[in-house]
């Protein structure tokens, strides 16, 4: 703050002289400013936590005579991303040579009756289990570390041998906040095992010839 300086009057009679001073200024207060800005700063940053979105991206061999293990058809949900945030998934492998044999595409969507759905009707059992497991925590049935429920539901997953093995497939026309969807839906349905791979040729002409 600035100080203020009042002149004294002269003697009685006399002429009025003014005095200089120098201007001085009060720089405390600024200092308790920047001080507590540092430490808001200091605080807010040590608070926020990046957010990382962890991909799963299959394994490439350097080996060309190395076989790639051979996933069940059954098991096996391929998801295709396209334009206009449209979803399509079906079950099995599309071989072109197998014309006769071509799977169905379903067209489907984000909503909560969509591709959810059709992911958490093929991974009931796990995610029931996942999802009692959390309940007995939550009602205090059972007493367990969160590092501990951690790597219980990393075991249940390693031992499920029944849900979907989910393959997601984005076209051009896709869009990235598709992609980030698709994977929450993974965390939503507590999909054990998927991987972002390309879409192939075939699929693409699939997706042309699907229903409007």
């Amino acid at each position: 703050m600035g100080e203020i300086i009042v002149e004294e009057k002269g003697k009685k009679g006399g002429k009025r002289q003014a005095k200089k001073h120098s201007t001085r200024i009060d720089m405390t207060p600024m200092v308790d400013l920047m001080c507590l800005l540092i430490t808001f700063f200091m605080l807010t940053t040590a608070f926020s936590k990046p957010k990382v979105m962890v991909i799963t991206m299959p394994e490439k061999s350097d080996n060309p005579d190395e076989k790639r293990p051979e996933i069940p058809k059954n098991r096996t949900l391929n998801i295709i991303l396209t334009g206009d945030h449209k979803v399509f998934y079906y079950i099995g492998i599309a071989d072109p040579k197998k014309p006769a044999e071509m799977p169905l595409l379903v067209k489907s969507d984000f909503s909560k009756d969509g591709i959810r759905k059709a992911l958490l009707v093929r991974n009931k059992d796990l995610f029931t289990k996942i999802a009692e497991l959390r309940d007995k925590r939550l009602t205090g049935k059972i007493v367990m570390a969160d590092t501990t429920a951690e790597n219980e539901v990393k075991r249940l997953k390693k031992e499920d041998k029944k849900g979907p093995i989910v393959l997601i497939k984005a076209d051009e026309k896709a869009k990235y906040s598709d992609i980030v969807n698709i994977i929450d839906e993974m965390a939503i349905c507590n999909i054990a095992s998927y991987a972002v791979v390309d879409v192939s040729p075939v699929e693409i002409d699939m997706v042309k010839n699907a229903p409007k």
